[in-house]
């Protein structure tokens, strides 16, 4: 389970954290708080003894995608998400930066975010279902090099029956059963995504907006376990 820390300011954030340590591994941190507080709050997180997502969904043209992949040298990140639609050149290029300046970094390419439905797409020029979109991102990311995606839980299953089985997927719009669906439009919960197939779940309000966070946390640990 990876937490998404989608908190307005850094002390927030790391006062959620404080609470939260030993309950969860993995931290997710988003363009938002990247942009305000910058590298030395990643590295305070991960200080703090957490595993760093950087969810920055980098989109460009290709050299300058792996040069922002390369002026992350140094950070003590262990994934970092690009968008699949920037298409095979952008995708190799950040695959061949993350190479050469930090191995171990897994790059997660992002199919169709999880806030779009068909109507969405539709509105965007793309006419094939979200479904049948994430396919062909995922295939045309593997071909390039990546060795990850973050998708809709509900697109974990068809996805597992066409990609090679060391692909990792990542998945946001994870929300335990009873708990609001917000904005995401394609949900699940987290004994479902565990059992179709899912490397990682992103968990955000339903921890965040707790009561006992940490006991939010280990409540959701314990469905993934009973998976």
């Amino acid at each position: 389970m990876i937490l998404a820390l989608d908190l307005p300011d850094r002390e927030s954030a790391l006062e959620m954290l404080g609470k939260l340590r030993g309950s969860l591994e993995w931290v997710k941190i988003g363009l938002q708080m990247y942009l305000r507080y910058g590298r030395d709050f990643v590295n305070e997180v991960a200080a703090m003894g957490f595993k760093i997502f950087l969810d920055l969904k980098l989109h460009d043209i290709p050299n300058t995608v792996g040069s922002a992949v390369k002026s992350l040298e140094g950070l003590p990140i262990s994934m970092l998400t690009i968008h699949t639609c920037g298409g095979r050149e952008m995708m190799g290029y950040a695959v061949k930066a993350a190479r050469e300046t930090n191995p171990e970094l897994l790059v997660l390419g992002v199919t169709v975010l999880t806030s779009f439905n068909e109507e969405g797409l539709a509105e965007t020029g793309v006419a094939l279902p979200p479904a049948k979109q994430v396919e062909l991102l995922a295939k045309l990311a593997v071909d390039s090099g990546l060795k990850g995606l973050v998708c809709s839980p509900l697109e974990i299953e068809p996805l597992r029956k066409i990609l090679p089985a060391d692909i990792a997927l990542v998945t946001p719009g994870i929300r335990p059963a009873g708990s609001s669906a917000d904005e995401q439009k394609r949900i699940m919960t987290p004994k479902m995504a565990a059992e179709a197939g899912s490397s990682y779940i992103v968990v955000g309000r339903p921890i965040l907006k707790a009561a006992d966070p940490a006991q939010a946390a280990r409540d959701i640990m314990g469905e993934l376990q009973n998976a």
